[in-house]
């Protein structure tokens, strides 16, 4: 049977772009689009959080409404990462208030017309890497190399393969997870506007409602939830 061309097919743009390429000893390396919005998505990170330390520095007992905003923030965050790691929660607040607020605002870009940059494994998985080695860096520091054997032969020492593949699995769900949930929603849309162009019209808002704010603050907030957890069984009762 001849290919066949789904009608209007022609039209669906997953944003998946290279914009320049350059020579990397001898490679050709590509900028694409998730470079691209990376870049406006940290730009508009660094912006607010100049403005934000511009307005702390001044900041009055009766709050504007820019001082407010940033006060709920730090507020909301804090008692997020009290909630989870409770004594631990002061070491790791800045952390995982930045990874929260980058996850979440790559996660929105959508909105802004950007392709999430969540929705490229690239990005997520060095995210992934990140909890990981926080895990294991806090493991060896309060449990000693001692107490990472034992805890790696719990509860026989023949069971430490498995162990080692459950450690090793941690990094990959964490960005599959957020990869997957987020790419997902990426394409649904792209279909949308590419197959129902003709009355993709208003309508289109409640899917993006769903896929770049519900969803996308529902998976920001599982990805620092489970590392906070990660790094908390990490540290164990010491």
């Amino acid at each position: 049977m001849p290919n066949q061309v789904i009608l209007g097919s022609e039209n669906i743009d997953f944003m998946i772009h290279g914009v320049f390429s350059y020579q990397f000893f001898g490679h050709t390396v590509w900028i694409t689009t998730t470079h691209i919005c990376l870049l406006i998505v940290m730009a508009l990170i660094i912006a607010f959080a100049a403005a934000a330390n511009r307005a702390m520095k001044k900041a009055t007992e009766v709050p504007g409404a820019f001082q407010n905003v940033v006060e709920l923030i730090v507020e909301m965050m804090d008692k997020m990462v009290k909630a989870a790691m409770g004594k631990n929660a002061a070491k790791f607040a800045n952390y995982i208030c930045s990874v929260f607020i980058f996850i979440l605002i790559c996660n929105l870009s959508g909105l802004m017309g950007l392709r999430p940059p969540t929705a490229d494994y690239g990005v997520t998985l060095p995210l992934g890497l990140m909890t990981f080695t926080l895990i294991h860096f806090n493991k060896f520091k309060h449990k000693k190399l001692k107490g990472v054997v034992r805890e790696l032969c719990d509860p026989w020492p023949f069971w430490a393969p498995i162990n080692i593949i459950s450690y090793i699995a941690v990094p990959i769900s964490l960005s599959l997870r957020l990869f997957a949930n987020v790419l997902s929603g990426v394409v649904i849309m792209a279909l949308v506007y590419g197959l129902l162009s003709f009355i993709a019209i208003g309508w289109p808002a409640i899917l993006h409602v769903y896929f770049d704010i519900f969803s996308g603050a529902i998976q920001t907030y599982v990805f620092c939830m489970l590392t906070m957890t990660y790094v908390t069984d990490a540290i164990g009762e010491s």
